[in-house]
């Protein structure tokens, strides 16, 4: 169904993989078909990094039950770069070294998104897959708009300065050989990942700092949609 893309310079191959797992407890339905402003909800993910120039291949991870119905979609929508489409694991950490297997043979590195964040902007892919090149790990970070406080026993004991926290986002870009090796071992080590940056945090790893973007939001409960439709008006 789908090819590889024959590069013509001399960038190294990136590629971006896609954790595209849908289910929702919470949504009560696979969130990322839903439709936003009339475009699926993984398909605007998907067309973010279509149309990134630093990204050459999408690798999509999903239950095997999605594989038919979003290689479908990938097609409607003009997704030429999705490279392959292949089955997750039990957990995070499982799939996205799925879709690491499943990358080309000389990607060098990766940014890995969950799918459930359709308005990434370009500048933020951009920024966090350029400092991944040069430090071999980047995330994007905004941030904190509300007081942090530390609780215990459901009473507020401690103020946390705001200065000294982010909150991280998607994509998370990696050099490749070092996120497989990260995830190997922890998955191996049975350890607790909160996401993507903690594998390679582990190994001693510094995860570079980038811009990220208040539009950058996951799509996570009902209320997301309407928030996120509102944000592209926004943008019309």
């Amino acid at each position: 169904m789908f090819f590889r893309q024959k590069k013509e310079d001399t960038r190294p191959r990136i590629a971006a993989v896609i954790p595209a797992a849908g289910s929702s407890t919470r949504m009560g339905t696979n969130k990322l078909l839903l439709p936003l402003d009339g475009v699926p909800v993984l398909a605007r993910t998907l067309l973010a990094f279509e149309q990134c120039p630093l990204v050459d291949d999408i690798i999509i991870v999903c239950r095997e039950q999605d594989i038919a119905p979003y290689g479908k979609l990938a097609q409607e929508f003009g997704c030429t770069k999705v490279r392959h489409i292949v089955r997750g694991g039990q957990n995070r950490p499982e799939s996205v070294l799925a879709g690491l297997n499943a990358c080309e043979p000389d990607t060098a590195y990766v940014a890995i998104h969950d799918g459930a964040r359709p308005l990434v902007p370009q500048a933020v892919i951009e920024e966090a897959i350029t400092a991944a090149m040069d430090t071999g790990a980047a995330a994007p970070v905004v941030p904190l708009k509300d007081s942090i406080k530390r609780i215990s026993d459901g009473k507020i004991i401690a103020d946390v300065a705001r200065d000294s926290i982010a909150a991280v986002q998607t994509p998370q870009c990696f050099d490749r050989a070092l996120i497989s090796t990260a995830l190997k071992e922890a998955i191996a080590a049975g350890a607790a990942l909160t996401d993507d940056c903690a594998a390679v945090e582990r190994l001693g790893t510094l995860v570079t700092a980038t811009s990220g973007s208040y539009r950058n939001l996951k799509v996570t409960t009902p209320e997301d949609i309407p928030m996120a439709e509102a944000l592209l008006n926004q943008e019309d």
